[in-house]
């Protein structure tokens, strides 16, 4: 009995065992194929990616430089060394003391620092465009090619304020990248970024364009980015950025980051303006920077309702034509709203600096302005700046701080409301401030503090010099004039030179508290 339930068992396990192995071994579905639509899409986007890779190696060159830079270093007695950066007078004195007059003596030492960007060729000369800051202060440059053919390199010519350079090589041999139109990009199309990241020659990135000319982003003095999220790394710099037709439509530049590694927010300089600024250092060498001699400012929509025009007119608004200048032979008046110059629309006073000094001195050029609400187009014809300042000193001012809103308690008059004591421009104060002798207008001589001027940033010595007033801008001459003009309205905008920086004078708007209003 005992073998036969064994053998019972051993059957009902077989059966169970047979039954499950019946059950594991069914087939699995098979895995949905990829639609044949979609790879092809997906195909045919590679292949243009490596077209433009292919079609670009050719062009794009790893730029190589290095500086010879050193510093100060003591020897004391029996040799020993200290490698301290050259010490102030207190400390030469200290270690004399200290080793006796003969016992140490100082060296100069030299280290050679190397570093790695990028470049491209740009036209049939032997040009080749890259990044201001891969080059400068560079003692020796090597560019190196798609097929390790290493050329020495010169420099042409620079622009720091747009981080642009041009080098030269003795070799014809490669083609330029054809150049694209920066202008009409649109967000969202795709580009290839190609450079030497880490020193690691024609690497290829792609992305998208993430945003088009960005500015205030703190890098350059003049700026109008191509944002992308294509991989820039540090020795991207000076490498082309391509549309999807293999054309250059920007120079990597920079990259905001907390690393030094990409984090999708690369930076590029616009071909358009590169291209612009190549073309002038090719021809000359460098930019000579150009002036109006006007002072300007952002046109804000309370500035706008003030003059009586439209709150949504972008353009830049003349609050100053120094006599003897460009502008003032071209007709510019106080008043006038520059919409464009040279065709191109400036929308804040940098693009209009840009434009102005860096345009051609003696050329003639269209500017576009409003005046009384009315479109005019004036001819003027830029001025070398450093002949305007020495003649006018600075009175040529085409940089200005940025508009500051105001907003805090007052009081009862104009004067008091805003918190400010004003006088006219006497000798007395003309002395104490260190004025020009021509300054006029109404001097601050005191703020009271948490007031509106206050916090405006107004200080005593500032000079309100204009107030716009019935849709014009008239000069202030009395304090009584301020206070009838001011005593009319809830917000008053006046035009002050800062003593403080000696800077450009600018447009500030002082606006009633709200309590004050009510009574």
């Amino acid at each position: 009995m005992k073998r036969n339930a064994v053998s019972w068992a051993a059957l009902t396990v077989a059966v169970v065992a047979l039954v499950g192995s019946q059950h594991f071994s069914r087939p699995l579905p098979a895995a949905q194929e990829i639609p044949a639509e979609g790879q092809q899409v997906a195909k045919a986007l590679s292949d243009a990616f490596g077209a433009v890779a292919d079609f670009s190696k050719s062009s794009v060159v790893q730029i190589n430089v290095e500086k010879q830079t050193g510093g100060m270093r003591f020897r004391g007695p029996g040799g020993g060394e200290n490698g301290q950066a050259m010490p102030p007078k207190e400390l030469e004195e200290m270690l004399k003391r200290f080793f006796g007059q003969d016992g140490f003596k100082f060296e100069r030492q030299e280290f050679t620092a190397a570093g790695t960007g990028s470049g491209f060729v740009y036209d049939d000369k032997g040009h080749i465009l890259t990044n201001n800051h891969v080059v400068a202060g560079a003692d020796k440059i090597v560019v190196t090619f798609h097929d390790g053919v290493q050329v020495p390199a010169k420099v042409v010519g620079t622009h720091p304020e747009t981080d642009v350079a041009v080098i030269k090589v003795d070799t014809t041999e490669y083609r330029p990248l054809p150049r694209g139109q920066s202008s009409k990009l649109r967000v969202g199309e795709w580009v290839v970024a190609i450079g030497s990241p880490f020193g690691l020659d024609q690497t290829v990135t792609a992305g998208i364009i993430s945003a088009t000319k960005r500015k205030d982003v703190g890098i350059n003095q003049f700026e109008s980015f191509i944002q992308t999220d294509a991989a820039i790394n540090p020795g991207n710099s000076g490498g082309p950025l391509l549309d999807m037709n293999g054309r250059v439509i920007g120079i990597n530049s920079a990259i905001a980051t907390a690393s030094r590694s990409n984090s999708g927010v690369g930076f590029a300089i616009p071909i358009d303006m590169a291209s612009r600024l190549a073309d002038k250092l090719i021809k000359n060498g460098k930019i000579k920077p150009a002036l109006l001699g006007i002072g300007i400012n952002s046109v804000t929509p309370v500035l706008a309702r003030q003059l009586g025009i439209d709150p949504k007119t972008h353009g830049l608004l003349v609050n100053e034509v120094v006599p003897g200048t460009p502008a003032e032979e071209a007709g510019i008046k106080v008043g006038d709203i520059i919409i464009k110059f040279d065709g191109q629309p400036v929308y804040n006073r940098n693009d209009l600096v840009y434009l102005v000094s860096t345009s051609d001195v003696g050329e003639h050029y269209k500017l576009d302005i409003l005046r009384d609400g009315k479109a005019e187009t004036l001819n003027v014809t830029p001025g070398d700046a450093k002949t305007i300042y020495a003649s006018v000193g600075q009175g040529a001012r085409e940089t200005n701080r940025e508009d500051q809103p105001a907003e805090a308690p007052g009081a009862k008059s104009p004067s008091d409301v805003f918190g400010l004591s004003l006088a006219p421009v006497s000798e007395e104060l003309s002395q104490k401030y260190q004025y020009a002798d021509n300054a006029a207008g109404l001097v601050v001589t005191h703020v009271k503090e948490g007031s509106v001027a206050a916090e405006t940033g107004i200080e005593p010595g500032d000079r309100l010099t204009k107030i716009v007033a019935d849709h014009k801008i008239v000069n202030l001459t009395d304090v009584k004039q301020f206070e009838e003009i001011a005593g009319k309205t809830n917000e008053v905008s006046v035009l002050i030179e800062d003593v403080r920086k000696k800077s450009p004078s600018d447009f500030f708007t002082l606006v009633k508290p709200k309590a004050d209003e009510k009574e």
